[in-house]
């Protein structure tokens, strides 16, 4: 059953809500507009918030789906079925095989399944993470914050499984993110300011 959730969330995952958004403002690839990334920040920087609010709903949506199908048929799994169909959602949306596994960086999407499996705890990440952003301006810092973190009450409060399923969402999240570390180590990574950024981008 394990193994079925991950295919339902790996094969919802795969659409890449951005790219469907670009494709229709430009007629081109998101692979080939501004930092060829298929996520809601480069959608925000080209296009706007409004695009950018299509392109966070639509990797939620994608997320919904398989976890709440899962919890559905699955129901022997309990709220680990969330996790699977999550964390396969997340590769999905990473490595999807109809982009030659070109894809994004799974922030949203892990956001999401976090706050399906547990909202109280999904919730209080997310807003760490926001924090972590917003202190040192670097989105990375807050995407890997968010995963770290929730592994506290995955290993804690729910359970070895629930815990290593979310060690190997954070190891996702950390491959993915890997560059914008390096640079970051390096001093080369350019900071943004997030409050900046969506009332300049407002249209």
């Amino acid at each position: 059953m394990q193994f079925l959730c991950i295919i339902i969330g790996y094969l919802c995952g795969r659409f890449l809500t951005a790219d469907v958004v670009a494709r229709r403002k430009t007629g081109k690839s998101v692979f080939s507009i501004g930092t060829g990334n298929p996520g809601m920040a480069n959608i925000l920087e080209q296009f706007g918030f409004k695009c950018a609010a299509v392109t966070l709903l639509g990797d939620v949506a994608k997320t919904v789906l398989p976890c709440v199908l899962c919890r559905f048929l699955f129901r022997s799994l309990g709220p680990s079925a969330t996790l699977y169909a999550g964390l396969a959602a997340a590769a999905g949306h990473a490595f999807p095989f109809w982009h030659r596994f070109r894809g994004g960086r799974s922030v949203a999407v892990t956001c999401t399944y976090l706050v399906l499996f547990s909202p109280l705890w999904g919730l209080l990440v997310n807003l760490a993470g926001l924090c972590a952003v917003l202190a040192t301006g670097y989105l990375a810092v807050g995407a890997l914050v968010i995963p770290i973190l929730f592994l506290i009450p995955a290993f804690l409060n729910f359970g070895l499984e629930a815990g290593l399923v979310s060690l190997a969402g954070t190891a996702l999240i950390f491959f993915l993110h890997r560059d914008s570390m390096l640079r970051i180590i390096a001093g080369t990574e350019r900071k943004v300011d997030l409050p900046a950024k969506f009332k300049g981008r407002r249209s």
